[in-house]
């Protein structure tokens, strides 16, 4: 039995020595590039302030006010609105169903970045 002891651990030290090693490997890629594979629409940041200022505008105001009742709630939200401070802002940029039918997945885009790094394209 310590024959046996003693080869399974000389056998284990060498695959321990690996396992360590692509652990903290993989430590490192994951901290150093966390979201790599997703690739989205990086804004620009003077882009879209005025939108912003008006709707915090609109907000101040808002917050000043009483709680609004459900007639004047409702009134603000017709036609597809996302709130009653926000209305119909940008809605046209949200994602939606109805907007993202052709838009990739997450895996989609892994499995056609893995596709470009194996060069299985």
């Amino acid at each position: 039995m310590q024959k046996f002891v003693a080869l399974f651990s000389s056998i284990l030290r060498p695959m321990r020595f690996l396992v360590i090693a692509f652990t903290c490997a993989l430590l490192l890629f994951s901290n150093a590039f966390p979201a790599a594979a997703i690739e989205s629409y990086q804004s620009k940041p003077k882009e879209a302030t005025d939108q912003l200022l008006e709707t915090q505008r609109q907000t101040d105001e808002a917050a000043k006010l009483p709680p609004l009742g459900l007639k004047e709630t409702q009134k603000r939200t017709q036609g597809g609105g996302l709130n009653e401070v926000q209305g119909t802002a940008d809605i046209e940029k949200m994602q939606r169903p109805e907007n993202s039918q052709e838009a990739t997945s997450v895996e989609e885009e892994v499995s056609s970045f893995l596709k470009k790094v194996t060069g299985n394209q």
